[in-house]
């Protein structure tokens, strides 16, 4: 499709109104994240570049250490233990502009210690600015245009204040994982993703005044869905656009699976002699999968037998062909939001990040999140 046509299709989209959400000094204090990055582990390394100041649970000094040093931290009677000091919890926060060292990587912020099951947590407390440097670095590949980063910045930092304000974990409200947002501190973070970051600072979608569930994907296969048909209840932003993502990698993939693969996952259907879409989206996304064999038949979720094969999505169909099973699919990820692919190849045809995120958030509005 040509930049004039995409232009024109989207352009009744660009008209995005500014909210401005003013919160309080004392609210400004609620744009520090906080991240799992290590959970349940039996042993972690932390340390600090810069000296850095311990403290218990109750935000007491208890000790110093000196920058470039790592320790050793365990779980043990309950409590958590960090070279000579132990407590419930314990801090530790880096002086000056020092990062801290979590397990294999460097992270922006300070890091909370606290015991969880019989292993170790370790949860960054990072700037809502600052861990974005990496998320959109993470998530998005760094060399694609300013405005498919820029859109990606959006994204995330919506999708983690959504997280923050309704999360029920008690102890953090994002991981590191594709559960929520891939994160890797500062290993993922380039210039490019600063730049996306700082001119979109602040900048969130909304509908109705409230940080929408800005959720987004890889690549949806050529249109993304309805909410309701992939998860439950509707939403009037996470509504199925025509994608163009047609230059993704993982725009179509096939995959060849085993016979006795697929009788470990069912199990007790006899030989596999066919397996019928039961149920889908309007996309063609499989809900469930009727799975025939000699013995019985057996309905199966889409989203279980994605995991179980691990395949890219649940936008696939499986043929019998000769020893084996044959799926070929579409896409990368659930199909909802915001598709990074598309957003790429938009971005890289003239339009802009307001107009990307329009296209994808339909009925949401670009909003400016103001501190005092």
């Amino acid at each position: 499709m040509s930049k004039k046509l995409i232009l024109q299709w989207l352009g009744k989209f660009s008209l995005l109104s500014l909210l401005w959400l003013i919160f309080s000094p004392s609210a400004q204090a609620a744009l520090e994240l906080r991240v799992a990055i290590k959970k349940g582990a039996n042993s972690l390394q932390v340390g600090s570049s810069t000296p850095a100041v311990v403290k218990d649970n109750a935000g007491r000094v208890v000790g110093q250490v000196a920058g470039m040093n790592s320790f050793v931290s365990k779980v043990q009677g309950g409590n958590v233990n960090l070279s000579q000091w132990k407590s419930n919890r314990l801090w530790l926060e880096p002086s000056g502009d020092g990062v801290v060292w979590i397990g294999d990587r460097w992270y922006r912020g300070r890091v909370l210690l606290v015991p969880q099951g019989k292993g170790i947590t370790a949860i960054n407390y990072v700037d809502l600015e600052d861990y974005l440097y990496s998320v959109v670095g993470a998530e998005a590949i760094p060399s694609w245009p300013k405005d498919a980063l820029k859109a990606q910045a959006v994204a995330a930092r919506t999708y983690a204040l959504y997280k923050r304000n309704s999360g029920r974990n008690q102890i953090f409200d994002l991981d590191t994982t594709t559960a929520t947002q891939v994160y890797k501190g500062l290993s993922s973070e380039y210039t490019t993703t600063h730049q996306a970051v700082r001119e979109t600072m602040g900048e969130v979608m909304t509908y109705n005044n409230q940080i929408i569930l800005a959720v987004f994907h890889s690549s949806s296969g050529g249109h993304t869905e309805n909410v309701e048909d992939i998860w439950v209840s509707p939403l009037p932003y996470l509504r199925g656009v025509v994608d163009y993502d047609q230059n993704s990698p993982v725009f179509s993939w096939n995959k060849s699976v085993s016979p006795s693969t697929m009788n470990r996952i069912v199990g007790g259907v006899g030989n596999i002699q066919a397996l019928i879409p039961q149920k889908t989206t309007p996309q063609g996304r499989i809900v469930t999968m009727k799975i025939v064999g000699d013995r019985t038949t057996k309905n199966v979720a889409g989203s279980d037998l994605r995991k179980a094969l691990d395949l890219r999505s649940t936008l696939f169909r499986v043929s019998l062909g000769g020893n084996s099973l044959q799926v070929s699919g579409r896409g990368f990820g659930h199909g909802l939001g915001l598709s990074q692919w598309g957003a790429q190849y938009l971005a890289q045809n003239g339009v802009n990040y307001r107009q990307i995120l329009a296209h994808y958030y339909r009925n949401a509005k670009l909003s400016t999140l103001k501190t005092q």
